[in-house]
């Protein structure tokens, strides 16, 4: 069987780092908010070239904090508009909703699963306060379009960036191109921890300062607590592992990218639609590897009889779930064909490169 993901080899790569953070941390007796935690914000806001990171405890609560910190400095309240991709995983919008904000679906560009840029002005009202753009994938989308467009309208630009650290647009890295960006470290991720962990990345020190608090019980000193806040930290442990993989991550990325190629030169079946390729490389990191096929689950059953496993990222969008059920009614039509096409081949910096050619084969095949 070619695993999907096999995060145990993955994992096992830095086994011996690991360990020795993880006996670290044990004899430290210090567990919470200490040495583990700054030193991997340090090193992350260093590799992303943002001023601020602040560690939390998983990728929903990054955004839910970053809204809840702009609603408590005052500049959104419930009520407020916020646009979304519509296609995006469920968590970019559950952040919106949990703090009384209102979703505004766009649609996405077919060719990059990202949201169209172009579509976002005519959704933008005097409700509106800002756009939540999603690395999908692992792909940036960013443009100098967008930048004037937030800048016109007084719009924050905040980053989803779960699925694509590392990547680049003009030269900054994806999680410092907006006003704050959340990572979720979920362990499936290019950078995984060894369970749930997240953080925010932002230039804005009073930003921080609020979410930093607001993850803390709305508590900057002990015992004080000057917000509703929540429970969302980091623990030493994960961090202690996530700082070890930090060092790794543009390799591993690398080698995603090398598999990409791969697939995008060598597979030639006409009943399959390969990702786009951006020009500059340095703007995907191949979090997934996704096809579209009108025979999807003739094709899922065909690799999974012959030893390959395959997901689908997502197969019901946003709109059509029944936590959302006030949309239901929607027609979003470029999402629901993304949905109901797409499939993900395994892409990992442990596969080798006969299992990559045994996934193009069987591909082909079909």
């Amino acid at each position: 069987m070619i695993k999907f993901l096999d995060l145990q080899k993955i994992n096992l790569l830095y086994q011996e780092e690991i360990e020795q953070k993880l006996i670290n941390v044990f004899r430290s007796g210090w567990y919470l908010l200490g040495d583990e935690v700054k030193t991997f914000e340090k090193n992350l806001s260093q590799y992303i070239g943002s001023r601020h990171s602040i560690g939390v405890a998983n990728g929903l609560d990054a955004l839910r904090l970053i809204f809840k910190a702009y609603i408590e400095l005052g500049f959104m309240k419930p009520g407020d508009e916020v646009i979304v991709p519509a296609n995006t995983y469920i968590a970019s919008i559950l952040a919106l909703s949990d703090n009384g904000l209102t979703p505004v679906l766009v649609e996405p560009d077919l060719s990059t699963y990202n949201i169209d840029i172009s579509k976002i002005e005519e959704k933008i009202t005097t409700k509106t306060k800002a756009i939540l753009i999603v690395h999908l994938q692992g792909r940036v989308v960013f443009s100098e379009a967008l930048k004037n467009l937030a800048a016109r309208y007084h719009l924050k630009i905040i980053e989803d960036n779960a699925q694509a650290i590392g990547a680049e647009w003009s030269g900054i890295k994806s999680g410092n191109l907006g006003d704050a960006a959340g990572f979720s470290f979920y362990p499936g991720k290019n950078l995984g921890a060894l369970g749930d962990a997240g953080a925010v990345t932002t230039n804005d020190a009073e930003l921080a300062k609020t979410i930093r608090a607001l993850a803390n019980y709305g508590s900057n000193e002990k015992y004080v607590n000057i917000y509703k806040g929540l429970n969302s930290r980091l623990d030493e442990i994960q961090a202690a592992v996530l700082d070890v993989k930090l060092k790794y991550i543009d390799e591993e990325n690398r080698y995603r990218r090398n598999i990409a190629k791969r697939y995008i030169s060598e597979i030639k079946n006409p009943k399959i639609t390969l990702p786009e390729n951006p020009e500059n490389e340095h703007e995907h990191v191949w979090h997934v590897f996704v096809i579209r096929t009108a025979e999807r689950s003739a094709l899922q059953n065909h690799l999974t009889e012959n030893g390959i496993q395959s997901l689908i990222h997502y197969p019901i969008p946003p709109h059509q779930q029944k936590a959302y059920q006030e949309w239901n009614d929607l027609s979003l039509p470029i999402t629901e064909q993304i949905h109901e096409e797409v499939l993900s081949l395994p892409i990992s910096p442990v596969m080798s490169d006969e299992e990559v050619s045994r996934v193009i084969d069987l591909l082909n095949q079909f």
